[in-house]
């Protein structure tokens, strides 16, 4: 299913432009070759044409000391309130939620921490491979909302395209994510692709029954997985600014952000207007600096979407989100959940 949305052509609007290459200096090192964030036992990984061979080396990375250095992270997105009242920068709600949502809250933040927790202890040194495991992950919530959307509109429960078209630019978006940390040795371990696809999986057949059950708690629970990317990323830039600066940047970073036609890049950027960000690429830090941010732009999506039917495709929808002085709720938005959709199903009148 996954492989047929993104080979689908529907979702392109132009051809791309002209191709931007860049060659690298043979005095300047590869941390394609070599980790640049390790050690004298770093990771070499082989490539050509984007192709890594699956060579296991011991990596040997820097560890942050947390007791010693402590890194703030700052909010790049404005706190939102979402559906009943919750506060979508925290991910707590506020005293005037229902006890459903309180609940539905205080599960994914369990669920999250304790996710985070296993990361830790298995990735604390491994940067890249915590990097590959993560977007292995990101991309999965999408896929789910996707199956479920096309379920509804085959029951005619639903008949509204942005929320498609969101969903699959989010994909969009995390697969090049993904194919960055492929080109930077981030799977060369065997054991941790095991691990990626082994709770990509599960965590898809979750997210399912989540999003079936109640899409406000599956919007929330992703919201609260990109706002853990975006902080993890954020420590790692300003930690390893100096030396990402040295590095080129990945192929597959410079096709997507500066070759390819981005309006899928535009399309999952909900609170900006279309063309209103256009990523630099110069080095490495750029690499991660834009992807980042790209994560902080899935956080603000996943906060919008728990106010149900409050999604709009920023180009369907000339005013981004953040921008609207009110929330006006269609009554062609579609339904909430399954049960909503049954109950909707049964009580409309008929033609």
């Amino acid at each position: 299913m996954a492989a047929a949305a993104l080979s689908s052509p529907s979702f392109f609007a132009s051809a791309p432009g002209p191709k931007i290459t860049r060659s690298i200096p043979p005095s300047t090192a590869s941390p394609f070759v070599s980790n640049p964030l390790s050690g004298s036992g770093s990771a070499s990984v082989r490539y050509s044409r984007g192709y890594f061979s699956r060579r296991l080396h011991q990596v040997k990375a820097t560890t942050l000391q947390e007791k010693d250095e402590k890194v703030t992270v700052e909010e790049a997105f404005p706190v939102k309130t979402g559906a009943a009242g919750t506060s979508s920068s925290t991910g707590e709600a506020s005293v005037v939620a229902p006890w459903n949502v309180k609940l539905e809250q205080t599960i994914n933040i369990f669920l999250t921490d304790t996710t985070i927790r296993i990361l830790d202890t298995f990735y604390h040194d491994r940067h890249y491979a915590r990097f590959f495991v993560l977007e292995t992950i990101a991309r999965v919530p999408y896929f789910a909302f996707i199956s479920v959307l096309h379920m509804y509109e085959s029951f005619g429960w639903w008949r509204r395209s942005d929320y498609l078209k969101v969903h699959f630019a989010q994909s969009w978006n995390e697969f090049h994510h993904l194919l960055i940390m492929e080109e930077l040795g981030g799977n060369a371990f065997w054991l941790d692709r095991l691990l990626a696809q082994f709770v990509a999986f599960f965590y898809y057949f979750m997210t399912v029954g989540m999003y079936i059950m109640s899409p406000r708690m599956a919007y929330h629970f992703s919201e609260c997985v990109e706002r853990h990317a975006y902080s993890t990323y954020d420590k790692f830039i300003k930690l390893h600014e100096e030396e990402l600066k040295k590095f080129p940047a990945p192929e597959a970073a410079i096709n997507y952000y500066m070759n390819e036609d981005l309006y899928l890049f535009d399309e999952f950027q909900t609170a900006r207007t279309p063309k209103s960000r256009r990523p630099r690429i110069e080095n490495l830090y750029d690499v991660f600096m834009n992807i980042r941010d790209d994560e902080a732009e899935h956080c603000k999506t996943m906060a919008a979407c728990q106010t149900h039917g409050n999604l709009r495709s920023p180009h369907s929808d000339p005013k981004p989100m953040e921008d609207a002085s009110e929330c006006t709720v269609s009554e062609e938005a579609g339904c909430e959940g399954i049960v909503d959709c049954v109950t909707k199903s049964l009580t409309s009148r008929r033609p």
